[in-house]
């Protein structure tokens, strides 16, 4: 066992030597096994770090993708330029630095299992909501979920196309994202002219108007596990 190993450092230490076993035997148990060999941990601090073996170190891969775009924009500073152009660069940076498709590859089809799939869905939705987050957006209503949604909607599709890109560098998956991105901002656009139509407004003023506006963001520190939470509404209302 080595000794002074934070469970952290652990896990990282497993991750790095995890990924050449991935592109052989997929995150398995077998892969896990090997990392465990390959680091020389000790394997009831490995179980303590990854309860769920190489499935944990598949999250930890993805997260570290996120990790890894907060380090730079910190570093670097949030892209400039047009809204549209701002979201289209953290996008970009984001599977840039993926670095192992091989890895990725395997890891998509690893979530993609139907027993897997509701962890991947919340990684996807843990991407989108950073970039918001990195794009400064202060939304607390119902936009709130509508733009990561849509965003995490978004990373899904390229980051698949990315995987089976050969053109030299990325350039069709960066045109993807960028009709992507069009296609968003079109809808955003739809959205804003509804808010001002005359024939729209009785309706979003309405019922649906007042039970949309009882729905916010996660707290800072919610008080559950939930995506959100719900104001009660006042008897009076």
């Amino acid at each position: 066992m080595k000794e002074g190993v934070s469970p952290e450092r652990a896990k990282d230490e497993l991750l790095d030597a995890i990924l050449p076993h991935v592109v052989f035997d997929g995150w398995s148990e077998s892969a896990f096994r090997a990392a465990i060999r390959d680091t020389g941990t000790d394997p009831d601090l490995a179980r303590a770090c990854c309860p769920r073996g190489a499935h944990d170190l598949a999250a930890a891969f993805h997260k570290r993708g996120d990790r890894a775009l907060e380090e730079w924009v910190e570093a670097n500073g949030a892209p400039g330029g047009r809204y549209r152009d701002r979201i289209m660069g953290l996008e970009r940076k984001r599977i840039e630095l993926i670095g192992d498709r091989e890895a990725a590859r395997r890891a998509a089809a690893h979530f993609a299992l139907p027993h897997n799939a509701a962890e991947g869905a919340r990684l996807i939705w843990e991407t989108a909501d950073l970039i918001w987050r990195l794009l400064g957006d202060t939304s607390d209503d119902i936009n709130w979920y509508s733009k990561r949604a849509t965003l995490a909607a978004v990373h899904s599709a390229t980051f698949l196309y990315w995987l089976g890109d050969e053109s030299p560098g990325n350039a069709a998956t960066w045109d993807f994202l960028d009709r992507r991105i069009e296609d968003v901002m079109r809808f955003e656009k739809v959205k804003a002219k509804l808010r001002e139509s005359p024939l729209a407004k009785p309706f979003l003023q309405g019922p649906v108007a007042a039970i949309l506006s009882h729905i916010h963001a996660p707290r800072s520190t919610p008080a559950a596990d939930l995506p959100g939470y719900w104001q009660e509404m006042e008897k009076n209302e």
